[in-house]
């Protein structure tokens, strides 16, 4: 069986949540959203944590978790920094750019601590312990030497990722017959409204949902391949979008996986789990997260005190 790490984005900015979201409280003993993730991570056979944040909160996020991880976990815990100013050779940050340049960039930041397959996780997002071990064991089995980078992805019922707080916009997705991603389309305002899921594409027409289409709730499993592939895409994204949207434009993690699979430069195994996703976007969602949290706690799922 190969190594394998847990690489947890958490350099966000959590702009709508009005707060840093990442270090607020919500499990009974104090647990923030990562401690789960990463608890379930080490259950599931992960050995190693690749955490990306921002210098500006780095004090914080070591006084709320990062001592305790180092201290309980009991496998190597490094820190990475995404940073808005980490540009390729030719290339500067616009002066009114403050926040990073997404998921790519932060994967990106990883890539001095990790030379084995990895999985990326947001650290605002709560998975269930079922996808960290279908993950892992995809990522530590052997693969065939065959030209082609073998990735993975969490698949989620979408009936169990929605919110009781509004519509929410998801990544659903088509497979083939032999459960390989074909197809990852950017859905919006999707909501159940009398039994039945509606949501709208791209261009706003609605289209209509079931709750056992699978989405995507970036839970991706990469080999240290993508990092090259990151690094040559940044320079294109840097040179086009970015230099038509210096603002608001992202280098996304599902975009770039899935130009690779439309290259065939690699194929991503959707592992189907039917956990319940939830996560935090707005302030309104903080309560029912930590009751599904103490509901978990209450049926022995978790230990009442996390690391004990």
């Amino acid at each position: 069986m190969k190594d394998t790490t847990l690489v947890v984005m958490a350099a966000g900015m959590g702009s709508r949540y009005g707060g840093i979201k990442q270090l607020d409280s919500f499990g009974p003993g104090g647990e923030i959203i990562m401690d789960y993730s990463i608890y379930d991570a080490l259950k599931a056979g992960f050995n190693k944590i690749v955490i990306v944040i921002r210098k500006d909160i780095e004090e914080d996020f070591k006084e709320v978790i990062g001592n305790r991880l180092e201290a309980k976990a009991g496998v190597p815990v490094h820190y990475v920094f995404q940073d808005p100013d980490a540009l390729p050779e030719g290339f500067t940050r616009p002066a009114d750019r403050t926040k990073p340049w997404g998921t790519g960039q932060a994967v990106l930041a990883a890539k001095e601590f990790v030379k084995e397959p990895f999985l990326v996780i947001n650290s605002d997002d709560f998975y269930g312990r079922e996808p960290y071990k279908l993950c892992h064991d995809f990522l530590a089995a052997e693969t065939p030497a065959d030209g082609v980078e073998h990735f993975c992805m969490a698949g989620y019922f979408l009936g169990n990722t929605l919110s009781d707080n509004g519509a929410v916009t998801r990544g659903v997705c088509k497979r083939d017959e032999n459960g390989f991603l074909t197809d990852i389309r950017e859905t919006y305002s999707i909501a159940e409204k009398d039994g039945v899921i509606t949501g709208k594409d791209g261009d706003g027409v609605e289209c209509a949902l079931t709750k056992d289409d699978v989405a995507s709730m970036n839970m991706f499993g990469f080999t240290p391949a993508i990092f090259d592939e990151l690094e040559n895409r940044f320079v294109s994204f840097l040179s086009g979008p970015a230099k038509e949207n210096p603002l608001k434009a992202e280098y996304l993690l599902p975009d770039i996986a899935g130009d690779l699979l439309k290259e065939g430069k690699a194929d991503m195994k959707v592992l189907p789990t039917g956990e319940r996703w939830f996560g935090v976007t707005y302030q309104e969602d903080k309560p029912s997260v930590k009751a599904a949290l103490e509901a978990l706690v209450a049926s022995g799922a978790y230990p009442e005190n996390l690391w004990g």
